[in-house]
């Protein structure tokens, strides 16, 4: 196989190590280490975590990105498959390979529409057998049913066996911890007496992993979410959806942090002819709608892409060239309600004793930001980056929707409900690409809502208490 780094593959793991190097950090800084404890104390909180550590898994998983060898003679250069595929492809080959002709119901065994199919008997309109479901039952509508609940069965022991194993690891681990026997730590666990809520996180973690062993068990042999217009099982293409909402989620925040913050450092800070200026730039800008912005834009994005295909080996490259450059869109047009809460808060900050006598002592109106201002930002900061995370996946919805998003054949929470506005209109109603969609997208915002406010409630205790 042949490595392929995308560009947003690069920004995420670069974003995944960055995360890992501020951890470390923390670790070794007391009043960080404590805030950030704080955060996971909570157990609505933790269990947030761990649901977002699943998704973040999810993501990384496919943007490990590689180029499959092609059978060459002896003595041949290596060739290469011109589609990109990731190891969360791999994971799912059987999705992606077993596409149907059309729709199909979650757990079907048959097609969602009638074709017209000649037999022995002539012509004759019905409901097709499914190509890749449910191929071992002989006599489907009699079997179904007994089929579905064993596997079920199989999937919900698998996950319940998976947790468990889970349980004694953490059991273990706090054993070895706290010095005492594993059995009076699984009883620690049990009753909640854990310095970390470890019972709250178990708990979420079996319910993933019930969930999980419940889903991987149905989709060996059935479509679980059913499939979409081309036959696609929207398993698979939810999944594929989690790492675009990652890489908007996340690398926006880098375009916007840079602009925001030295923007808002400088107004706060430098004030008079300065702050007037950045001012007048983040009203003129807020006056536009931002998704006519954005708008434009994209559209001027797709004419480069358009007339420009040599820049790209793949399709995948391209699609992924305008994933970046929405994100970078995004960013740049979304910077000012920051910009204006770290002008807010450096108004402030400016006035106090420290900062007086730092600008007495002559120091650089550079460096006072740099090693005062910015330092003691960085709460609001950081409250508002975990807050705008679920604002960038939904704007990100809205713009597929609106048809300036990412591209057509990326699969995407946006794209699905926009292919979902058509499908709810025809008679019978296909409902499932939305009720699919909006489950997934519903479980990683509202993951990221619960642990933005534990992060808001650990960094800024005067919001707790009101």
């Amino acid at each position: 196989m042949k490595p392929v780094v995308l560009w947003t593959d690069a920004v995420l793991f670069l974003q995944f190590i960055g995360a890992l190097l501020y951890g470390w950090r923390v670790a070794r800084t007391p009043h960080l280490a404590a805030t950030w404890s704080q955060t996971f104390k909570d157990p609505a909180g933790a269990a947030a975590a761990t649901v977002l550590a699943v998704f973040v898994a999810l993501g990384l998983a496919d943007s490990v990105h590689f180029r499959l060898g092609l059978a060459s003679a002896p003595g041949e250069a290596a060739a290469y498959s011109p589609v990109t595929t990731s190891l969360l492809d791999r994971l799912l080959v059987h999705q992606l390979e077993g596409a149907e002709t059309s729709y199909s119901q979650p757990l079907a065994t048959h097609a969602f529409e009638r074709r017209t199919q000649v037999t022995e008997q002539g012509a004759a309109r019905d409901y097709p057998r499914l190509k890749h479901a449910a191929r071992d039952l002989t006599d489907p509508p009699a079997q179904w049913r007994a089929d579905v609940f064993a596997r079920a069965a199989i999937g919900i022991a698998a996950g319940a066996a998976a947790a468990a194993c889970l349980a004694a690891l953490a059991a273990g681990w706090l054993a070895r911890r706290s010095g005492i026997g594993i059995v009076a730590a699984a009883r620690q666990i049990a009753s909640g007496r854990t310095a970390y809520p470890l019972r709250t996180v178990l708990a979420t973690a079996a319910a993933v992993c019930v969930l999980a062993g419940l889903i991987a068990s149905l989709a060996a042999e059935y479509h679980v979410f059913g499939t979409d217009r081309v036959g696609n099982d929207l398993l698979a293409v939810v999944l594929k959806s989690v790492r675009t909402a990652l890489v908007i989620g996340t690398m926006t925040t880098l375009v916007t942090l840079p602009i925001a913050a030295g923007l808002g450092l400088a107004a706060g800070y430098l004030g008079g002819v300065v702050d007037e200026a950045i001012q007048y730039v983040v009203t003129v800008i807020n006056s536009i709608p931002y998704v006519l912005l954005i708008a434009a834009g994209v559209l001027i994005l797709i004419v480069y892409l358009d007339t420009h295909p040599d820049q790209f080996q793949t399709a995948a490259e391209r699609t992924d060239a305008r994933l970046f450059f929405l994100c970078v869109i995004l960013g740049m047009t979304t910077w000012t309600d920051l910009c204006r809460l770290i002008r807010g808060e450096v108004l402030k900050l400016r006035e106090l004793d420290f900062v007086q006598a730092a600008h007495a002592f002559g120091v650089p109106a550079v460096r006072i930001m740099r090693v005062h201002l910015l330092p003691n930002v960085m709460h609001v900061i950081l409250i508002n980056i975990v807050i705008n995370f679920s604002s960038l996946v939904l704007a990100e919805a809205i713009l597929s929707y609106v048809g300036v998003g990412v591209d057509p054949s990326m699969a995407s929470f946006g794209t699905l409900i926009n292919t979902a506005r058509f499908e709810l209109g025809r008679q019978p109603v296909i409902w499932w690409t939305l009720a699919t969609s909006f489950s997934f997208m519903f479980m990683l915002v509202l993951s990221a809502n619960v642990f933005a406010d534990a992060v808001r409630d650990a960094f800024d205790p005067r919001a707790a208490r009101r």
